[in-house]
């Protein structure tokens, strides 16, 4: 298998910088060998993707923007830990998606952070997960999503 650091090379993708808080508490707290994050979202460059999927973003928005968010979520493992290479096993995702009571794709627009996560780490970024909608989330963010990792 292909060093996770090595993967991102050939997929051609660049982590952004990782995001800073907005409020009261830390990116990444690690207690032994797991490594937990803290709740991150699609930002980007123009700010972050926002709005109810399944109302002002379909599923394939919905996608897009797990997908940013899971870039920004290995952009703070890589700053925390120094290589993402250190990551031995992503072990849980709990994916929230900002939507209203009628939408039930929660699954299919997580995917977009889960299968970043097994381009990048093969069967090592296979992981257990929750997928479930919210009434809003902060600053009307599209997703936000949190990691649990064991690292070496």
């Amino acid at each position: 298998m292909t060093s996770p650091e090595a993967r991102l090379s050939e997929l051609g993708i660049t982590l952004p910088d990782a995001p800073v808080p907005v409020g009261s508490y830390v990116t990444f707290v690690r207690s032994g060998n797991l490594a937990f994050t803290s709740g991150h979202g699609p930002s980007g460059p123009d700010g972050y993707m926002t709005g109810k999927v399944g109302a002002d973003l379909d599923v394939a928005a919905g996608q897009q923007a797990a997908r940013l968010t899971a870039l920004n979520l290995l952009a703070t493992l890589r700053k925390e830990l120094g290589s993402l290479d250190r990551v031995t096993r992503v072990v849980k995702v709990l994916g929230m998606v900002n939507c209203g009571p009628e939408f039930g794709q929660h699954p299919a627009v997580i995917n977009g952070c889960s299968d970043l996560l097994v381009e990048i780490f093969g069967d090592r970024g296979r992981h257990a997960r929750s997928a479930v909608g919210m009434g809003s989330l902060p600053m009307n963010m599209a997703v936000e999503i949190e990691l649990v990792v064991e690292v070496s």
